[in-house]
């Protein structure tokens, strides 16, 4: 059997919001505000999760996870990468590699990427070394440059 490869790619952007935690890459960050959403909103899982089921040919998140069901209010986004991962893999796909990078002004991500990528692949069952992270800011443009939320973009690379 030749093995067949899929690339997905998924974004997506959250604003800012005081009186919540903020979570990316299943990891809290140590912020005066939080991420808005139904979920925990952890853009980061968010983009990844869409980019690989894209690559799976499958729905997006939002098919998977409505924003309108009660019983995905607060739900951690690192159990949603669990519930994907678990579909996707059963199909026969394994991840070959992701990257991930996140747009933000605020706060500084890179004492947090080695304890992201370790979360990911925990949940994926891959090397850490097939997880790339990177922070970046927009140089103070645009929403992101305004501090005002961040946004989060992914790439898959899956085989089967």
């Amino acid at each position: 059997m030749t093995s067949k490869l899929r690339i997905g790619q998924g974004i997506d952007v959250h604003a800012f919001v005081a009186g919540r935690k903020l979570i990316l890459g299943g990891v809290e960050i140590p912020a005066e505000f939080g991420l808005e959403g139904h979920s925990d909103a952890d853009a980061l899982l968010h983009a990844l999760i869409d980019a690989i089921l894209g690559a799976a040919g499958l729905p997006d998140i939002g098919h998977f996870f409505p924003d309108t069901e009660a019983r995905w209010k607060g739900a951690a986004s690192t159990d949603l990468l669990a519930r994907v991962w678990k579909e996707v893999s059963a199909r026969g796909w394994r991840l070959v590699n992701a990257d991930i990078c996140i747009l933000a002004q605020k706060p500084k991500l890179s004492p947090f990427i080695s304890e992201m990528k370790q979360s990911i692949a925990a949940i994926l069952n891959a090397d850490v070394g097939a997880i790339g992270v990177k922070a970046t800011t927009t140089e103070k443009l645009g929403f992101v440059g305004r501090a005002e939320g961040l946004c989060a973009s992914a790439v898959v690379l899956l085989e089967s």
